[in-house]
């Protein structure tokens, strides 16, 4: 882990605007504060509101686990890329949200490390839109595995190689493309794997511990 990246581990609460852009977020569009499941959340309009970070607060880290809490819309793009952390085309990581156009939506992350392709594509893992759900990625530098409300849903095995560069980017990726609509709650990095038990402990926290 790099010092410079310390400040960054811990919640990102995006409903509170004032402290992510004292983070050193930039605000670009006119994302709304809304109401979250234990608090305020913030509303992407699915057209160009984001939020950018010129760092990318995974590099130095073997392993690392990321969680999201957010509610995609039903009138969204059928594929959605809603938290980008890397490149835009070299080593990165993604959270994506697949819309099935009959009201349901499956979860896609997906990380490239030194050249290896790790896609965790849930199309048999269906969920309702316009409900919030508890998302977690954990990387324990030997693979990927993810989960949605405390449900492990996929896994893949591969040789992990930490970031070395890179940006942020929420609401869309890197690139400008496949804008996301709905509502994020909270963003959660902590380095580290968490193992099932812990997931379910988060997931519960926030209300969101059923699968569904």
């Amino acid at each position: 882990m790099t010092g410079s990246n310390q400040d960054l581990m811990g919640v990102w609460t995006l409903g509170d605007l004032d402290a992510m852009v004292a983070a050193g977020w930039r605000v670009e569009g006119a994302p709304r504060v809304v109401a979250g499941p234990q608090g305020p959340a913030l509303a992407f309009d699915g057209v160009g509101d984001s939020l950018w970070l010129d760092r990318n607060p995974l590099i130095g880290l073997e392993a690392h686990t990321l969680e999201v809490i957010f509610r995609p819309a039903a009138t969204g793009l059928p594929e959605q890329r809603f938290l980008h952390l890397g490149e835009p085309d070299g080593d990165r990581l993604l959270f994506e949200t697949r819309l099935n156009g009959s009201g349901a939506w499956y979860l896609d992350t997906f990380i490239l490390s030194g050249g290896i392709d790790s896609t965790l594509l849930n199309q048999s893992c269906l969920h309702p839109v316009d409900r919030w759900y508890h998302l977690a990625l954990v990387c324990d530098g030997q693979g990927q595995t993810n989960y949605v409300n405390a449900c492990r849903e996929a896994d893949h095995r591969f040789a992990y190689r930490p970031a070395v560069t890179g940006r942020t980017a929420i609401g869309v990726r890197l690139n400008r493309v496949c804008w996301f609509q709905g509502a994020i709650a909270s963003i959660r990095l902590t380095p580290g794997a968490l193992d099932a038990g812990d997931i379910a402990e988060r997931a519960a926290a926030a209300g969101l511990s059923a699968c569904s």
